[in-house]
């Protein structure tokens, strides 16, 4: 069997659903293609083909097909093209709302009596650069359209701002002098500008699929500290081998995949892992590159490089995911393929018929015109930008952030919503979830830990400090204190010899756990962490046990109960042990669960899943980031990173979990406004048309017609910002 080739190449030239299509026929007809896949998010084509295939030919049959290839770029280097471009797009933006601004002032202020118009000259003047200059992508899209055989937006856009002008000159040239001829250079310039504003926010959201990628590999430590005949020396990170030695000193990123060969310390392995506590760190443990080393210096053996670590194969998971195709709504695109010519034929017929009719040519001609401005794609073009526009910024106002239409599209049609458990239901920082005083005295107790604890930063030492602080209980001074390594701290409070710490320590002391046995098993089978405090001395004793684990949030029940009453089955994927996971999906009343689930195996689980609806991710850490863009809708918890924001299409700027229903609440009434939109666009031209091919509408009707659906579409979209969540503040 021969083995296949896969080759990836930016697209540049792409505008819509369409123009992505014929770059794969394009593609797949080129000898030895086995399948392609356009992204038009991304502006890749991805290209697997039975054998070795000269990347030229590939690049040749894009260019023929009206569009740009090219190969892969350095991925910062296309950040920055994309950025510059996105720049260009919004001054031409600007410049558009700048000019077409005058012309609309005199339809504006006519309904209070001003009847106000500029002179045609200086009409023409503001209209012509909007309609050539900055409405020349247009024009070019447009001949490619047709050059393919095809119709999209941007040949309806060309045709009726292209008519609109064009009936404007010929009015101003055979108008009287003295008299004000009916001139529609606005209507062009205004369905120009609000078409660019569509394309700048598809811009925008295009870029922020990139983001992923690009927040992730900012996570590689760009240098290391190798020792080298004991000497320590900082390298670039390509200047290592496997099994070269490596120094990564306190609060530092594991720059590589390894095993500690000397020193100990904790590793924050919750951005890789999703294990909210810090993992101990000691010879033969392994290390995982992008943690963050805790409180000792250590010794690392490399084991794993550059696209072999783990942090690089997440970032491919993620690469994957994004690169796969998504269903999108193309509705427009879709009708608009068959809407251009059928207009234009329309028209033609108009033409024809008036003047088989015994009609004058200028009667003929107007009626024609009239078809083409009254199906000027305003109403069409506004339709999904108001909606999205106006349902993300109430959204926003609420704390959720809605980064690209598709997610909004879709969220409503949700029929399984997967949580991650560390930071997403529970808070995703060491709490103390029980303890237990042999002599029932628990502030006694907590004051005691408290006290052994002062001083230190570790974070069971911060969940006691902390728990102290809520029982108002005052921290006593400790002497003689002194870390037990691999057991725990010890020392003298108040006259008595103390220590904290895990199971060994109990054990070295020659402890049982007496009556407290029951309470440790039940916590450990939660997954908590336990810590026993002991008396030391002449005749050692268990005064306590302390067990530390994630608490859930206030709202994660309310949230899971709200998505069940809505028929949307509730899924636990976690990284966490099985204990802790089975312990807050009881608690939560999530049945199906997932535990000690690798970022690869989430990923996989989240598209098993999607064979039977429509799935929703929520997570908060670079684990999550490859299941998030996997997912049909991501959705990130604020408090998280970056990765997980850019990686999903929705953010929760709070962490607050009643957030995720209200998130699908407004992505459902946002797409209900959106289909009223779009039926009230087309109801127009469907109403208009006949009207205006008949002679009933003047193209001065016409224009008035449209303006009249983009006033309808505009002010449907606006009663979005009336939504609240329910029961949230």
């Amino acid at each position: 069997m021969p083995m296949s080739n896969t080759l990836e190449l930016p697209i540049t030239g792409m505008t819509c659903a369409s123009c992505a299509g014929r770059v794969e026929r394009a593609l797949s007809k080129v000898a030895g293609v086995k399948t392609v896949s356009v992204n038009l998010a991304s502006e890749r084509a991805h290209v697997e083909s039975s054998g070795p295939i000269d990347p030229a030919v590939l690049i040749a049959a894009v260019t023929q097909a009206g569009y740009g290839a090219s190969l892969l770029e350095d991925t910062r280097a296309n950040a920055d093209n994309q950025q510059q471009r996105l720049t260009r797009e919004r001054w031409a933006l600007l410049l558009a709302i700048a000019l077409a601004l005058p012309l609309v002032l005199p339809m504006l202020v006519a309904p209070l009596g001003v009847h106000w118009m500029l002179p045609a000259w200086v009409q023409f003047a503001l209209a012509t650069p909007v309609q050539f200059i900055l409405g020349a992508r247009f024009y070019i899209a447009a001949w490619k359209a047709v050059r393919a055989g095809a119709g999209n937006m941007d040949l309806l856009v060309a045709l009726g701002t292209s008519a609109g002008y064009g009936l404007s000159l010929y009015q101003w040239a055979h108008t009287p002098p003295g008299s004000m001829p009916h001139l529609y250079f606005e209507a062009s310039a205004v369905v120009i500008a609000l078409v660019l504003l569509g394309k700048y926010l598809e811009s925008r959201a295009k870029r922020q699929t990139a983001s992923a990628i690009r927040a992730l590999e900012a996570l590689r430590p760009e240098r290391a500290i190798q020792l080298i005949d004991g000497q320590e020396r900082d390298v670039a990170i390509s200047a290592l081998r496997l099994n070269d030695l490596v120094v990564v000193k306190p609060g530092e990123r594991f720059p590589v995949d390894g095993e500690v060969i000397d020193g100990q310390s904790h590793a924050d392995e919750a951005l890789i892992s999703g294990e909210s506590l810090p993992v101990p760190k000691q010879p033969g443990d392994k290390v995982t590159g992008g943690a963050i080393n805790g409180e000792g210096r250590l010794l690392v053996k490399t084991r794993a490089l550059g696209a072999e670590t783990v942090l690089a194969r997440i970032i491919r998971l993620v690469e994957d995911a994004q690169a796969s195709k998504a269903p999108i709504q193309k509705l427009v695109d879709k009708v608009s393929q068959v809407f251009v010519p059928t207009v234009l034929v329309i028209a033609v017929i108009t033409l024809m018929g008036w003047l088989l009719a015994g009609a004058p040519l200028e009667t003929a001609l107007i009626n024609a015109v009239a078809v083409l401005v009254i199906a000027c794609p305003c109403a069409l073009g506004l339709a999904t930008p108001t909606a999205i526009m106006a349902g993300t910024g109430v959204a926003a106002r609420y704390g959720i952030l809605i980064k690209d239409a598709e997610a909004l599209e879709r969220a409503h049609e949700v029929t399984a919503m997967v949580f991650d458990k560390t930071g997403t239901l529970t808070s995703g920082t060491p709490r103390i979830a029980h303890l237990s005083a042999v002599g029932g005295n628990e502030d006694a107790l907590l004051q005691w830990a408290g006290s052994l604890q002062r001083g230190s930063e570790h974070p069971l030492a911060k969940a006691v400090l902390d728990a102290c602080t809520a029982r108002h209980l005052n921290i006593e001074t400790v002497t003689a204190s002194q870390a037990l390594p691999g057991r725990g701290i010890a020392g003298t409070v108040q006259g008595r010899d103390l220590a904290l710490g895990n199971r060994r320590l109990l054990e070295e002391s020659g402890l049982t756990m007496g009556a407290l046995a029951p309470s440790a098993q039940s916590w450990e089978a939660e997954g908590r962490t336990l810590s026993w405090l002991i008396e030391r001395g002449a005749q050692p004793s268990v005064l306590g046990l302390l067990a530390f684990g994630d608490t859930l949030k206030p709202g994660a029940l309310e949230a899971v109960q709200q998505l069940t009453a809505r028929h949307i089955s509730s899924h636990l994927l976690t990284g966490d042990n099985r204990g802790s996971a089975r312990a807050v999906a009881e608690a939560l009343g999530i049945s199906d669960v997932h535990a000690e689930v690798l970022p690869a195996d989430k990923a996989a689980t989240i598209v098993e899943l999607k064979k039977t609806g429509v799935v929703a991710m929520v997570g908060d850490g670079i684990n999550d980031a490859p299941a998030l863009a996997a997912a049909d809708i991501g959705i990130a918890m604020g408090g998280g990173t970056d990765v997980a924001m850019h990686a999903a299409g929705i953010t929760l700027m709070r962490g607050d979990p009643r957030l995720i229903p209200a998130a699908l609440e407004i992505s459902r009434k946002t797409y209900a406004k959106i289909r009223q939109n779009l039926f009230w666009a087309f109801v127009y031209n469907l109403i208009g048309i006949p009207l205006a091919a008949f002679g009933f509408l003047n193209p001065v009707l016409a224009g008035a017609a449209m303006a009249l659906s983009s006033v309808s579409v505009v002010s449907n979209a606006l009663l979005l910002k009336t939504w609240k969540p329910k029961d949230i503040d």
